[in-house]
């Protein structure tokens, strides 16, 4: 039997085939569970419509998680759809692209309201519409990263933003416990996608995390997806308020600015050796 048959659930974020969202939403699928997705704006829409389709997936509905009507138009008609939801999957974040390079304390105000808005406010928004319709219990999965525990070059307002993220996650699962509704995030070692191409050297903390990590290697996207259904299953029906690192054991290691002159970056200055 397929671990998620019968459960049925939202996606928040997915917008490729080489995204953590979709590596989630792969395992998900392939062990029974029912999907819905929504998608920013039209921009994604094809993008989103064409994964769906290919995991015959009818439920995609535009969300702009920063619009609380939006939420709760979406979550309404899912629920309504199918009675009721057993989990959600936020995998939203964002920062302007000048805000991911130079020095951290040059953020404006703007920059830091949007990125701390749309990364970390938004899952308090997306539980707070999620619980209406989670009567038995479910289980809430943010996505989240090292930077948000300790400095990673160039990560800068983002890194602030994760912290946030970490955050809420056990406040809101400190609150939801009683409700059986589990709150955890995943934080993922760096991975190859778009997001990560947005992030000014990101070529160079791969190769950090290959080095370092006691599995000497990057984590794959199947790895996160898989971790994505146990948290989502009720394999961890007794875990909640978690930080799940799946990096290849990265987080264990005691890090410093040496890390960077292993790939060829000044250990004080960050840039490239020549």
């Amino acid at each position: 039997m397929k671990i998620m048959e019968g459960k049925k659930g939202i996606i928040f974020g997915i917008s490729n085939k080489r995204g953590i969202a979709y590596g989630i939403a792969k395992s998900l699928h392939d062990h029974g569970a029912t999907l819905g997705f929504t998608y920013a704006n039209d921009l994604m829409k094809p993008r989103v419509q064409k994964i769906a389709t290919e995991m015959d997936i009818p439920f995609v509905e535009p969300c702009d998680v920063t619009n609380e009507s939006e939420i709760e138009s979406v979550f309404s008609k899912f629920g309504e759809e199918h009675g009721s939801i057993d989990f959600v999957i936020h995998a939203v974040a964002f920062a302007n692209k000048e805000d991911l390079m130079g020095n951290f304390y040059e953020t404006s105000l703007e920059g830091w309201n949007l990125a701390l808005n749309v990364s970390a406010y938004s899952l308090v928004s997306v539980t707070r519409s999620a619980v209406k319709w989670m009567p038995n219990g479910g289980s809430i999965i943010t996505l989240t990263y090292l930077g948000g525990e300790r400095y990673v070059p160039n990560y800068n307002v983002m890194g602030v933003a994760k912290a946030a993220l970490d955050s809420s996650v056990k406040y809101l699962a400190a609150e939801l416990g009683e409700k059986n509704i589990r709150v955890n995030g995943i934080s993922a070692g760096p991975i190859k996608t778009l997001a990560g191409k947005g992030i000014s050297g990101f070529d160079t903390l791969l190769k950090i995390n290959a080095k370092r990590a006691p599995m000497k290697r990057n984590v794959t996207l199947e790895e996160i997806g898989n971790s994505g259904l146990y948290l989502c299953s009720d394999l961890s029906s007794g875990v909640t308020g978690e930080i799940h690192h799946v990096d290849c054991g990265y987080h264990s290691i005691a890090t410093s600015r040496e890390d960077a002159a292993l790939v060829g970056v000044d250990p004080v200055t960050q840039k490239r050796i020549s």
